[in-house]
């Protein structure tokens, strides 16, 4: 199963970073697969540990991707890690161990420590469309513009039903940056 995340992780320096992404979970493992090169794999294998964040707040999703990682975040109370103030719930993770691989390694971790702040009350539609929008801008170099352009005009359906200032706002920042890349291919 693969859960979509906001993973935090620390530098050396304890500097936090925050990074979208999609992890498996297997049986008890939590299984990260950063790309290379990455901060997120930096801060990983330096720090032997990373937070998983069950956020229900997609503008933190689509800020990530759009340059806004200014996010409050606090000390996580087992491992040297940040976890986000407005998440669900967060578990804390342990490296245990690594596949390296020439794109993409694995990295195997326990939970050491999990907690929820907050009632998950379900995600509404637009949720899920601008978690999706903000797949497809992380990959726009990798898809054709009419892939995007036909997946976007879908998932605004749900968006325009059913979404919050919240969602509009992240919906909004994407938007954004897949003006941006139809403009640069435009004019390559």
């Amino acid at each position: 199963m693969i859960q979509e995340v906001i993973v935090t992780t620390v530098n050396q320096q304890g500097i936090a970073h925050i990074a979208p992404m999609g992890i498996h979970l297997v049986e008890d493992e939590f299984i990260i697969l950063p790309f290379k090169p990455s901060t997120t794999l930096d801060n990983i294998l330096a720090s032997q540990t990373a937070v998983i964040n069950y956020c229900d707040d997609v503008r933190v999703f689509a800020g990530c991707l759009t340059g806004r990682r200014d996010w409050a975040l606090q000390t996580a109370e087992k491992i040297n890690g940040q976890v986000l103030v407005n998440t669900l719930a967060h578990r804390e993770l342990k490296l245990v161990r690594v596949e390296d691989d020439e794109i993409r390694p694995k990295l195997f971790c326990k939970s050491i420590h999990e907690v929820n702040h907050a009632l998950f009350t379900g995600f509404n539609r637009a949720q899920y469309s601008v978690l999706e929008a903000a797949i497809l801008c992380s990959r726009l170099k990798m898809l054709p513009m009419e892939k995007i352009d036909s997946e976007i005009a879908y998932l605004r359906i749900g968006l325009d039903k059913t979404a919050s200032e919240r969602e509009l706002e992240a919906w909004d920042w994407l938007m954004v940056i897949i003006e941006q890349h139809k403009q640069e291919v435009k004019n390559a």
